[in-house]
């Protein structure tokens, strides 16, 4: 369903809505088995997957993340239900809780993680549904980082979606999820031949998630006990083996070989999301994917 390597294109409620129509039928044509979409405060999760099944043919489409404090339980499986009857085998429902103060945005209160997935979980299990049933499975990961929440992800979900973490991330949640789960796995990359340039990229990003890192704080401990970081490698935006472990920088050769070792750390599939200098210009990397997609498929 999800295939070997999909996209992530950032930036996409900045763009009209033809535009990425037609930038996700590039990517569709150009062999990418996945097209992955974000969700905060712009296109909802559900109506932005029925748009770009309905205006493609063969690619799957993964909401990753629908924020659960944004949603209602019942509602959502109503839609899970109704896209998977529609598209059978091509629709992904990503589960996330994003950030405490994302939840408060929303009027919600911020709860433990786990517990407030696990709730939701059962809240859509048990929603009333009486159309058609579907007859294709439906599949559900959750953006799962810590041990709880892949444990969690294993016991009641299809597999995990660990968001900005490094390789050895990905063997460590291959043991936890086990052989029979799906691990769909993000990869950050920068794609730029001059060495110097893409690893000043690659930084900014990693500077971004540093600041914010207070919020939730589960990834930098996962990076910190899993490659023997101490603090000393969040200042001046991160040093340089935290930026290079985090983000892969560099020509088309230094993607595909990053995208290799998740691959080989026990990926399932590699969404691959191209970076760019936050606050720059809006782009889709259309131009990117295209570059990538030979050495990538």
């Amino acid at each position: 369903m999800l295939g070997r390597v999909g996209v992530r294109p950032a930036e996409v409620d900045n763009h009209p809505w033809a535009e990425v129509v037609d930038a996700v039928a590039e990517f569709e044509d150009l062999g990418y088995d996945t097209v992955w979409t974000a969700e905060g405060f712009g296109r909802d999760a559900p109506t932005q997957a029925a748009l770009l099944l309905s205006a493609t043919s063969r690619i799957t489409v993964a909401s990753g993340l629908a924020n659960v404090y944004r949603h209602n339980p019942h509602t959502l499986a109503q839609a899970h239900r109704t896209l998977t009857e529609a598209f059978p085998d091509r629709y992904l429902l990503g589960l996330g809780v994003g950030v405490p103060h994302l939840a408060e945005m929303v009027g919600q209160q911020w709860g433990s993680p786990v517990a407030v997935l696990r709730e939701f979980l059962d809240k859509m299990a048990s929603a009333m549904y009486t159309a058609t049933q579907p007859k294709a499975e439906l599949k559900t990961v959750i953006g799962a980082v810590g041990p709880k929440m892949l444990a969690l992800a294993g016991e009641r979900t299809w597999g995990a979606h660990p968001y900005f973490l490094p390789v050895q991330h990905t063997v460590y949640a291959r043991k936890i999820l086990g052989a029979g789960k799906v691990l769909a796995v993000q990869q950050g990359v920068v794609l730029n031949t001059d060495k110097v340039a893409a690893r000043a990229v690659a930084r900014e990003n990693v500077r971004y998630w540093i600041e914010h890192s207070s919020q939730l704080p589960s990834r930098w401990h996962a990076v910190r006990d899993l490659l023997g970081f101490t603090e000393d490698d969040l200042a001046d935006g991160g040093s340089d083996r935290l930026v290079d472990a985090m983000v892969a920088h560099g020509d088309v050769d230094v993607i595909a070989q990053r995208v290799r070792e998740q691959f080989d750390a026990g990926a399932d599939h590699v969404c691959v999301e191209i970076l760019a200098s936050p606050g720059a210009e809006p782009t889709l990397a259309r131009k990117q994917y295209a570059e990538l997609a030979a050495a990538l498929i």
